[in-house]
């Protein structure tokens, strides 16, 4: 069997025919999905492999053991976090749709509460960790398609954090990555602002304290003064200063807009404007 030629066949099943192929070779499936999660064949990759993941998912073709195979599969070394800290290498791939995967897994997870509670706390604990670590941004890679580690990322800890069994105690690395994720030394252009905002988000609609997410916000405007007093005006502040301003300012209107978290508003309101020195 051909995995790329199975799952074009699998996109055209109906419900009792994808059931009967699961039944049959699912083990041999979900073992070749895994195989090329990070192939660099854009169609395969991320409009067959993930595609056919959230099928599966959504038709619940997949047994408990078999979530739970995923689940660590996932967020193992050899996936989620594979030779994480490279720049532009295929092995953002992997990582970047491991992380998609771990997203699909935890939203299903969170209607069926069937992975082991041990597990997911263990990867609760280390959540902040991909975005801290992931040093690859980039969006749309030529002849590849979409690598977009980053906003892939932000997809995971939004989701992550709306788990049920979520602690919000785990929340603090969450937002210790968020505040140096605008940090890698590049600035984002493929809007991943939009999808990192879901993370406060996410936060907000669990009733995570106003006030901590204030306390992030101050501290993420004194990396500026931190940055000056340490290296001085240099091309790392300046990306860092556009990614930091451009994610406050999205986060900012979108509060605004939603009418969420005024405080928060206002504090964001009160940085954003000194440090753009409109006028000057």
């Amino acid at each position: 069997m051909n995995i790329k030629e199975t799952l074009q066949s699998f996109s055209t099943m109906t419900l009792s025919e994808r059931q009967a192929l699961m039944l049959q070779h699912s083990d041999w499936l979900l073992q070749e999905m895994l195989a090329h999660i990070g192939s660099v064949d854009a169609e395969l990759r991320d409009h067959l492999i993930y595609r056919t993941f959230i099928e599966l998912l959504s038709d619940n073709l997949l047994t408990p053991q078999q979530l739970h195979y995923l689940f660590e599969t996932a967020i193992s070394e050899d996936f989620l976090y594979l030779h994480i800290g490279e720049k532009a290498t295929d092995s953002v791939f992997t990582r970047s749709f491991s992380a998609l995967l771990v997203a699909g897994l935890l939203a299903k997870d969170a209607e069926l509460l069937v992975l082991n509670d041990d597990d997911l706390h263990i990867f609760f604990k280390k959540i902040g960790r991909y975005l801290l670590l992931e040093q690859d941004i980039r969006g749309y890679v030529q002849d590849k398609g979409w690598a977009h580690s980053i906003a892939h990322g932000a997809d995971l800890a939004a989701t992550t954090i709306k788990h049920p069994k979520f602690d919000l105690q785990y929340a603090p690395s969450i937002l210790h990555a968020l505040k140096l994720v605008t940090w890698k030394d590049n600035v984002y252009i493929n809007d991943e602002e939009e999808r990192l905002i879901n993370i406060v988000d996410a936060l907000l609609q669990q009733n995570y304290s106003e006030e901590a997410l204030i306390e992030f916000v101050e501290q993420a405007f004194d990396r500026f003064e931190m940055h000056l007093m340490t290296q001085g005006y240099n091309n790392s502040f300046f990306s860092g200063r556009t990614c930091t301003l451009n994610f406050m300012k999205t986060l900012y209107f979108s509060l605004k807009m939603n009418n969420k978290a005024h405080q928060l508003q206002n504090t964001i309101y009160g940085q954003v404007s000194k440090w753009l020195k409109l006028g000057d």
